[in-house]
């Protein structure tokens, strides 16, 4: 009888084990232990290599917990035999199943997905014991796994479960609705092209770089704007852009006669199909604030702002506080529709005196 209940309390403790630490191992996600890694936490680290080369240790895991199942069924059955004969070895088996399916898979698996936190560091340890006991089985099961598994493997995430992450997080009050939107909105960048938010030529502000300082300070409109590209010849030929501020230095020294052309500044240009992620990317690194947006064939097709993109990312609307228009294309849709007014009244009018 004795045992009996030794074979038994080894197979169900060492395939607890075994349960608890398959579990922690798969259910403690990658953030968490990168999280305690870079607070310097030595079984953090060991965990991620372990889940990066996650054949491994789950040869070990279920190798040993198989084994423990083997034996200490065999074990148990001989022993209940021995001491309560071969009528009750049916009854035996039935009760060591149900403790096995109960004690070694339903409790400890739950206790582990659920309490991975306080248990990772343990678990790191115990794995690695396991993988020394049982490494001639895990060098075999290596061997059989690569020779199955795929030779490249997909990533561990995806762009669409990180978006539903934040989803989740804003759910169970992780994160703020607007904190969700953004990461939303960060994650799709990278596949909205620059044509989507800029604002179209027809509607740009932009000035003839032939303009003198006294007519650009005459030009209430263009007063509006921190940074305008300017024109040579044709209003589809920008060459570049001029700094409001610096037109208002110069004309405080009243160098009124100065031409726009003369502190033109360089304007970075994107095709239309650019995505937003490397316009905002590139417009950063030359810590620009403005690019002119092009098609296939090189022609202006609009203005792209670096508020454009934020207000993309954030989900509205970004204020220079310099700019006394909030919104450059509201402010160039409602221009053109007074000046289409203006042009329908004069032509309406026209034909009342004919």
């Amino acid at each position: 009888m004795t045992l009996l209940l030794i074979y038994l309390f080894l197979a169900l403790t060492v395939s607890f084990i075994c349960s608890i630490a398959e579990a922690v191992l798969l259910s403690t996600p990658l953030a968490f232990l990168h999280s305690k890694s870079d607070q310097g936490d030595t079984k953090a680290k060991a965990l991620i290599h372990m889940k990066k080369d996650i054949d491994k240790p789950l040869s070990a895991i279920l190798s040993l917990n198989t084994i423990a199942h083997t034996v200490g069924a065999a074990g148990v059955g001989a022993q209940a035999t021995a001491v309560f004969g071969e009528a009750y070895f049916g009854v035996i088996s039935a009760l060591l199943t149900l403790l096995i399916l109960v004690l070694t898979e339903i409790i400890p698996k739950t206790l582990g997905a659920n309490y991975y936190k306080s248990l990772y560091s343990s678990t790191a340890t115990t794995i690695s014991s396991m993988v020394i006991l049982c490494y001639p089985l895990v060098l075999l099961s290596s061997f059989l796994t690569k020779r199955l598994s795929k030779k490249q493997q997909e990533s561990s995430i995806s762009r669409e479960e990180l978006s539903s992450l934040a989803s989740i997080g804003e759910q169970e009050g992780i994160l703020e609705g607007k904190e969700t939107k953004i990461i939303q909105n960060l994650i799709q960048l990278k596949d909205v092209s620059v044509s989507a938010i800029f604002t179209p030529r027809i509607m740009m502000i932009h000035a003839d770089e032939e303009l003198r300082l006294q007519e650009f300070l005459a030009n209430k409109e263009l007063l509006h704007f921190s940074r305008i590209p300017i024109y040579s010849g044709q209003t589809e030929n920008i060459v570049g852009y001029v700094l409001r501020d610096l037109i208002f230095e110069h004309l405080a020294d009243d160098q009124f006669d100065i031409q726009l052309k003369d502190l033109k500044r360089n304007i970075l240009q994107f095709n239309e199909r650019t995505s937003v992620l490397e316009a905002w990317t590139r417009l950063t690194e030359k810590h620009e604030h403005i690019a002119i947006i092009t098609n296939e064939y090189g022609e202006v097709q609009g203005l792209l702002t670096l508020e454009d993109i934020l207000e993309t990312l954030l989900g509205f609307e970004i204020v220079d506080e310099k700019d006394k228009i909030v919104d450059l294309r509201q402010y160039a849709e409602e221009r053109w529709k007074s000046k289409q007014r203006k042009y329908q009244f004069i032509e309406n009018h026209k034909n009342v005196e004919e």
